[in-house]
């Protein structure tokens, strides 16, 4: 299965303040990660902390705050977690779904799926 990125807008908790990021869509990521400074630049504060599981095994506990997240005319106010200086931007399984989308790895774009109550 294909990677690919989509440009998002990262916002600060008031959603006036807006940065744009090339994120990778990884549906195997609970949370969208961003890097630190980005986030602490936006004033993003974590509000707790969790252990996550790495590809390659290992464990870590890292931090969680709530950010603004626009891809096209959407926004919403998702868990985000504080990465790495460096880290990748990743979008995330739960933000994918809090936008009703999916990914398709053929043609390289997000898509619109219903929402399931069943």
């Amino acid at each position: 299965m294909g990677t690919f990125r989509v440009a998002i807008e990262i916002g600060d908790p008031q959603g006036q303040r807006w940065e744009t990021v090339q994120a990778l869509v990884d549906t195997g990521s609970s949370y969208t990660v961003l890097p630190r400074p980005l986030l602490e630049a936006l004033k993003v504060r974590p509000h707790t902390r969790a252990v996550f599981l790495l590809a390659d095994g290992r464990q870590v506990e890292l931090e969680l705050g709530r950010a603004w997240v626009r891809l096209d005319s959407q926004q919403e106010f998702t868990l985000v977690v504080f990465g790495e200086d460096g880290a990748q931007p990743l979008l995330g399984a739960v933000t994918l779904e809090e936008f009703r989308l999916a990914p398709d790895p053929v043609s390289k774009r997000l898509i619109p799926v219903p929402g399931l109550l069943m």
